[in-house]
């Protein structure tokens, strides 16, 4: 179907976000279209606001609006402890958990030989340089347990262990909710091998 200049390229700017295919494009473009003027102001001034007043943490590499961020900022966390994450999202998903006291570094990504992704293109040597002052005790690789999440919690942990830090990996295994009917061998394997005493 061929659209008017305007809304074709609003289209293809809600196409080209992750996640968005051309159906849903359609659909949010014509929902900005049906928006009262004041509406489709405020959300334009809200993405330009995030861009503007939203940058990286430059000690753990997280979203913040302030340098440091507020969690490297806090005397109430737990400085000996830095919790190793691929992307700033999954730093939002632990806060949610609520458990966790220490601190975070974001890789942004993993280690993909397949994709061009190597050591130089993550966040690894920021990280060893955090562990200059001999304030960090442990860190713990919170990667994602795939492929590219394990090799790179792998080559993290040769690259930290000389600095004399203990290096953890969050445990897998199976959700809570989950039968172990419907699990797959690999994480009925790691849920085995990740037990613990009751």
């Amino acid at each position: 179907m061929q659209y008017i200049a305007p809304l074709a390229k609003l289209i293809e700017h809600f196409r080209a976000l992750p996640g968005i295919g051309s159906k849903t494009a359609v659909r949010l473009a014509y929902h900005v279209l049906d928006m009262d003027a004041d509406q489709a102001r405020a959300l334009a001034g809200a993405i330009l606001e995030a861009k503007e007043k939203i940058g990286y943490c430059n000690t753990c590499f997280n979203l913040s609006d302030r340098n440091p961020c507020q969690i490297c900022d806090s005397e109430a966390r737990d400085h000996s402890v830095i919790c190793v994450v691929e992307q700033p999202q999954d730093v939002a998903a632990m806060e949610r958990m609520g458990d966790f006291k220490g601190l975070y570094h974001v890789l942004h990504g993993a280690l993909s030989p397949l994709e061009g992704v190597g050591p130089e293109d993550i966040r690894a040597k920021e990280l060893l340089h955090r562990l200059y002052d001999g304030q960090v005790k442990e860190v713990i690789m919170a990667t994602n347990p795939t492929v590219e999440g394990e090799a790179t919690a792998m080559y993290m942990a040769k690259l930290l262990k000389p600095a004399g830090v203990r290096v953890t990996r969050i445990a897998r295994g199976l959700p809570v909710g989950g039968d172990l009917e419907y699990a797959d061998e690999v994480t009925l394997s790691k849920a085995m091998e990740n037990r613990r005493e009751i």
